[in-house]
């Protein structure tokens, strides 16, 4: 893991240290995955609250860390905004087509669940 040398650099595994099953725990809650969805759509990191989620902010915290903390998305600090990134060179790097994947899984979920 990345060492933390100040308080406005935030600790993020190499891509060496990412594991799949870590991924996929980040990926598997419906809100974390909801803000990959939403870094993935977009061209340009986005700060947390850019992405609206139905909970309170320390949980919009622990997600995002979760997220960060497990190599799905980098978080960088810009003035007082933390942006956030999606990883997705590592992870097409480590588990080829995997993002793509969930990634398509989801939006078909979402129009099958719209559908009912």
């Amino acid at each position: 893991m990345t060492t933390v040398t100040s308080p406005r650099l935030l600790a993020h595994p190499a891509r060496d240290e990412i594991r799949l099953e870590d991924v996929l725990h980040a990926l598997a809650d419906p809100m974390r995955l909801r803000v990959v969805r939403e870094l993935a759509a977009g061209d340009t990191d986005l700060s947390c609250s850019d992405v609206e989620l139905p909970v309170t902010k320390s949980t919009i915290t622990h997600h995002f860390r979760v997220l960060r903390e497990n190599g799905v998305i980098r978080q960088t600090y810009q003035g007082t905004a933390k942006m956030n990134g999606l990883r997705r060179d590592d992870l097409d790097a480590l588990f080829p087509g995997l993002l793509d994947r969930v990634l398509e899984a989801a939006q078909n979920q979402e129009r099958r669940l719209a559908g009912l």
